[in-house]
């Protein structure tokens, strides 16, 4: 993966994600009467809206390189920017109702299209290294037979190197549609991309999950990241996936990296990539690329 230099920038705001796995879709509307109804109604209202007017942002984290503190790439974050003040909402607030109403697929195809135009601006910009970026699919869209063909008329429209986009599958997405989630994450890395297993460890099909989809990085679940330190049980279990994606000849990247010592301890059990509070939280792109 192409990569640039930056400094580590604890700075920045502590992220905030809602995965979207697809995992609480339904397919009925609920009634619109009750307070979670009409809590989720004035959320469908928004999000259409900002689905109409192009009101949704990217903002970018680095994921580094432990060994030498290089980005290898970015993921792409989605944010929701109507609020009067300026600010942004993270997608907390909003994935939920795009999962309800089934809207989510047409958000991931949204992140798709706006990541890979920034890859094209970045990339036309001399002043700019070439970086990858890594957008998180919803189960909807990994089973979804115009997915792999969006991806490839975006790419084509824009003249981006497919090797510079990486696509993050989760387990909750990837265990519900083993066959099609094989399928697509086979004909993604055919075309070039990378594939990224998501949140690996959340679940009971883990492994399941590891023997059966082909894959480029293993991004080992949070939950056994942000205590590190401090718990022996998570220590066991991350240099036990470090030690089995080594022998499967892939790369890890450890997710929810808020500390120097989570970093450095990191390190020591030979995980490749850091992502987190600790590394930088997610802002608008140009901005590493000025600091870099």
């Amino acid at each position: 993966m192409p990569s640039c230099t930056i400094a580590a920038q604890p700075h920045f705001l502590l992220r905030t994600r809602q995965r979207q796995d697809g995992s609480r879709y339904q397919a009925h509307l609920g009634r619109r009467s009750s307070p979670a109804g009409l809590h989720h109604r004035r959320w469908l209202d928004r999000l259409r809206r900002a689905l109409r007017e192009d009101l949704l942002v990217l903002h970018y984290q680095p994921i580094v390189s432990i060994e030498n503190s290089e980005i290898s790439h970015y993921e792409a974050l989605v944010r929701l920017a109507d609020q009067p003040d300026g600010s942004l909402l993270a997608p907390g607030n909003f994935i939920p109702t795009a999962e309800r109403y089934g809207l989510v697929a047409q958000l991931d195809r949204l992140v798709i299209a706006k990541a890979i135009a920034e890859l094209a601006r970045h990339q036309a910009d001399a002043r700019h290294t070439a970086v990858s970026i890594a957008v998180n699919l919803s189960a909807l869209s990994i089973t979804d037979p115009g997915m792999l063909t969006h991806i490839r008329r975006e790419l084509a429209r824009w003249g981006v190197d497919p090797r510079a986009l990486v696509l993050e599958v989760t387990e909750t997405a990837a265990i519900r549609e083993m066959d099609r989630a094989k399928a697509f994450c086979h004909n993604v890395r055919a075309l070039g991309c990378a594939v990224a297993l998501d949140d690996f460890g959340a679940g009971f099909g883990s492994f399941h999950y590891l023997k059966h989809l082909p894959f480029d990085y293993l991004k080992i679940d949070g939950d056994f990241i942000q205590n590190l330190t401090g718990s022996a049980k998570d220590q066991l279990v991350v240099k036990a996936l470090v030690a089995l994606a080594r022998g499967m000849g892939k790369q890890t990247i450890a997710e929810y990296v808020t500390s120097a010592e989570t970093l450095a301890l990191l390190g020591d059990y030979g995980v490749d990539y850091a992502q987190g509070f600790q590394i930088g939280a997610p802002a608008p792109l140009e901005m590493f690329a000025l600091a870099a």
